[in-house]
């Protein structure tokens, strides 16, 4: 449906389009991340990721997934790097670190000093599937 309603929009060059980036772009960059950024003389905005993975509902399927803390990056085209945080209830947790235009090397020294400082990251284990009624996992 989504990649539908995208070709339906019309051109890049459409006003509706050009107004909507350029609200986008004062909500998330100036009056966001940059006012956020320069008031409080950050070098960083620094959050999880997103919230602990979800355990897989064989039967159910996936629950919905909630927001996350990449968004407001990709919405501003600003640079964010994510590295494992930790685990909860043995699933993976990320940390993203989110920064101002052309801030991508400042942004992966501080994603490796982490890295280094936590040794948080773990090979990925997979465990044997659940056997369901039927016999199929």
């Amino acid at each position: 449906e989504i990649f539908v309603q995208a070709q339906a929009k019309g051109p890049l060059t459409d006003q509706d389009y050009l107004k909507a980036l350029d609200k986008n772009h004062l909500l998330m960059r100036t009056q966001g991340i940059d006012a956020v950024m320069a008031d409080q003389k950050f070098d960083a905005l620094i959050a999880p990721t997103g919230g602990p993975a979800s355990l897989t509902d064989l039967v159910n399927g996936d629950p919905g997934g909630g927001g996350s803390f990449s968004s407001p990056a990709a919405v501003a085209g600003y640079p964010h790097v994510t590295v494992p945080m930790g685990f909860v209830r043995g699933l993976p947790v990320g940390l993203s670190f989110v920064g101002r235009p052309w801030s991508e090397g400042l942004l992966i020294k501080f994603a490796y000093a982490y890295e280094q400082a936590t040794k948080a990251r773990r090979p990925p284990r997979f465990a044997p599937s659940a056997d369901l009624a039927g016999g199929r996992p």
